[in-house]
């Protein structure tokens, strides 16, 4: 594989950034799948895939989800085109026949809900991730944020009570002019090291 040219890493690292304020355009139902068709590629322990996104496309849906959310998360995610309830399904280990098919993957965690916990948290918010760069790898910006009660969320969304929330996602159409100045990060001396 090459590297990618700097035009794309602008796109997906460099000149990316989390939006508070959305254009008024919407994003259709083929780019969501799209963006799904992405994600699924990306890696999980053992293909886990234990993240469940729920597109929240229309008013109704974001109403149902406003009275959760945190004062300063409101006025951004309503105006979103589109809120990604991303959650993890701890039942994930039934679908492992299928998705690992080459061993018994299933029976490591049945019974083992530290573990089922551990890997369908971990991997749910590794998807997240990868939707993040899905999204911007097509266009869309993103604006990601905890600050909701994931309990109601969950109650209200996924009634079933296997889904578990990890973090919203509101993607669209960024207004430039409700950015932020950029924050300053960490230099490589402060966070990493080679041994």
């Amino acid at each position: 594989m090459e590297s990618l040219n700097q035009q794309a890493l602008e796109q997906l690292f460099l000149s990316a950034r989390t939006h508070n304020g959305w254009q008024d355009k919407s994003v259709s139902e083929e780019i969501l799948k799209q963006l799904y068709d992405l994600i699924k590629f990306a890696p999980t322990s053992a293909n886990a895939s234990p993240a469940r996104f729920l597109f929240l496309t229309s008013k109704e849906s974001k109403e149902k989800l406003k009275p959760f959310l945190m004062e300063g998360n409101i006025e951004k995610t309503m105006q979103a085109p589109v809120t990604v309830i991303i959650g993890y399904d701890m039942n994930f280990y039934e679908h492992l026949s299928f998705l690992f098919p080459h061993t018994d993957a299933k029976a490591w965690f049945e019974g083992n809900e530290a573990l089922i916990e551990e890997t369908a948290f971990r991997n749910s918010s590794l998807q997240g991730g990868y939707l993040i760069m899905a999204a911007r790898a097509l266009g869309l910006d993103c604006g990601a944020m905890s600050g909701f009660d994931k309990e109601k969320v969950a109650q209200t969304f996924f009634p079933e009570g296997n889904i578990k929330i990890n973090f919203l996602c509101n993607l669209g159409y960024g207004d430039p002019e409700k950015l932020y100045p950029r924050s300053p990060r960490l230099s490589f001396e402060q966070t990493c090291q080679i041994l």
